[in-house]
């Protein structure tokens, strides 16, 4: 290859990369600018590790009778973060002031992330919320009582719930999944991002812990639907 060629080479590699870059801030920009009025663009819900508590295994834990009480409300329509904390105990160790999130389901679920199935010694399958045959044992421990849950561990896939007026603009259905772009300095693609579509539901992308900490992610941010996934 001559001095001529190597030249011309070099200016199409330098070209590329400008080009990258420039769609790369200019991409950047439409996930951080004001752009409210975008419908691809999704507000992040960072959610850490939780329980969910039938009403008989709440009683157990906290006294016949108790009542869940109010600590804060989520960013979803009719739920709450409550005031009461268990032990998670598994196999391998205990997680200490877990929040019980409200209202009261027909099973109980616990949620956590990866991370944490390390500290607890199981090995939870990543899964939808309430989707919990075959799940993984773990033991709650509360001020009046414990429970053991034969099947109720799950890792929550990263999902984005979504109104249905939201999934019109954009031509999605409940069960679909996306592809999604994060931004900023750690920025990547999730993919298989589940679609949640309800009358009842906020726009709103959930990540746990680890992914938000991949990709810096705080409350908040926001993130970009590029496409549906292959």
């Amino acid at each position: 290859m001559n001095e001529k060629e190597i030249a011309a080479l070099v200016a199409k590699v330098m070209a590329e990369l400008e080009k990258t870059n420039s769609c790369s801030n200019s991409y950047s920009s439409s996930c951080n600018g004001s752009g409210a009025d975008d419908p691809y663009l999704v507000p992040v819900g960072v959610s850490n590790r939780h329980i969910h508590l039938s009403q008989a295994d709440f009683e157990t834990l906290f006294g016949k009778g108790a009542t869940m009480t109010h600590f804060k409300d989520l960013s979803q329509p009719g739920q709450f973060a409550c005031q009461e904390v268990v032990t998670l105990v598994g196999p391998g160790g205990a997680i200490e002031r877990v929040r019980l999130l409200g209202p009261a389901r027909k099973q109980s679920q616990i949620e956590v992330s990866v991370a944490d199935c390390f500290k607890l010694g199981v090995k939870a399958p990543l899964r939808d919320s309430g989707d919990l045959s075959g799940s993984a044992a773990l033991t709650m421990v509360g001020p009046a009582g414990s429970v053991s849950v034969p099947e109720g561990c799950i890792i929550a896939l990263k999902h984005i719930h979504m109104h249905t007026s939201d999934a019109e603009r954009i031509g999605l259905k409940d069960k679909d999944h996306v592809d999604v772009q994060t931004c900023g300095d750690r920025n990547l693609i999730f993919q298989d991002v589940l679609i949640r579509v309800g009358e009842n539901f906020k726009l709103e992308m959930h990540v746990d812990m680890d992914e938000a900490n991949a990709a810096s992610l705080t409350n908040g941010d926001r993130v970009r639907i590029i496409g549906k996934s292959k």
